[in-house]
């Protein structure tokens, strides 16, 4: 790791003509954040409150970018004495970038952009620490479901976009799973409402234990969920689906009129078998479809490629 000193002989060159850096004195009350603009976390903040903060694909980065065009270690963010904040590139595939331009090594100052990679863009700057409270709010509202707190269909449908577009230029496998409470209306109508909600609170909190955390999950309507999978061959995904069919199956549920039971359909529809041109809006049909299937078929059971 490159000293202070070494930090402070950086020629003015590297950088070209920029503002003086961001000095933050002990009695301030600014917070140094990275605010996510573009990408699938849009909106999403990060508190630099370490000596180094790291970024990349890993998911024991301090920020982590969901998505494979960001390295498992990509970057990382070392806060120096002075209370400085200097960005260096860890070596990744596809560098770093601030204000446009490549970077190694380069002090971060109030406002500067920076690129992680081909999909994120995110913001280093100072904020009042109210405010940042606020923009962790906004963000949470706006991508994460009020009753489940899994991700919203607003949030899903974005990262779909991204993860099928990904999946088309790299050639990897992306696949979609949705999934459905069989006979909510009933639940609904004899125990009342509250307990259809405690229902859908209990199975996707059962659903995320199941599946992997690289996959994303999502309350896509009332009763309805979606599972977003990449790297795995349909026949994978399929076993997956049955793994949540059974552990929602296996569930009991208290309440105050006895316990409740549970089960879901699921269709599973892969990328790979929508064509040489697959969009995200043909990938969630076919699943679509094979959940309705799956449906007529009994309930509680897994249709896919293979079934």
């Amino acid at each position: 790791m490159p000293k202070d000193d070494e930090y402070e002989d950086e020629s003015p060159t590297q950088r070209g003509t920029h503002a003086a850096p961001a000095r933050l004195n002990a009695a301030s009350s600014d917070r140094p954040l990275l605010t996510v603009l573009m990408g699938v976390n849009a909106g999403q903040v990060f508190t630099l409150d370490r000596d180094e903060t790291s970024i990349g694909r890993g998911r024991d980065a301090h920020v982590m970018l969901d998505d494979l065009g960001v390295s498992r270690r990509h970057a990382r963010i070392v806060r120096t004495e002075g209370r400085r904040y200097f960005l260096e590139d860890l070596g990744s595939a596809n560098g770093v970038f601030v204000d446009g331009r490549p970077i190694e090594r380069v002090e971060l100052r109030d406002g500067d952009r920076v690129q992680i990679g081909a999909a994120f863009i995110l913001r280093f700057g100072l904020i009042a620490a109210d405010e940042e409270a606020l923009a962790r709010r906004l963000y949470e509202s706006s991508t994460r479901d009020a009753l489940t707190g899994l991700y919203n269909r607003k949030y899903a449908s974005e990262r779909l976009a991204a993860e099928v577009a990904f999946a088309q230029r790299h050639a990897t496998r992306f696949s979609v799973a949705l999934f459905d409470l069989d006979h909510f209306k009933r639940i609904n109508d004899t125990h009342g409402h509250q307990a259809g909600d405690g229902v859908l609170r209990v199975v996707a909190a059962q659903v995320q234990k199941v599946i992997r955390g690289e996959d994303v999950l999502a309350r896509y309507g009332g009763e309805e969920f979606i599972m977003l999978v990449r790297g795995i061959a349909p026949k994978g995904v399929g076993a997956m689906a049955e793994r949540v069919r059974g552990a929602v199956e296996r569930l009991s549920i208290p309440w105050e009129s006895g316990v409740l039971k549970a089960t879901v359909s699921v269709g599973v529809a892969s990328l790979a078998e929508c064509g040489p041109k697959p969009t995200a809006e043909a990938v969630v049909a076919l699943a679509d479809a094979r959940l309705y299937k799956a449906k007529d078929g009994g309930r509680n059971r897994v249709c896919s490629l293979d079934t």
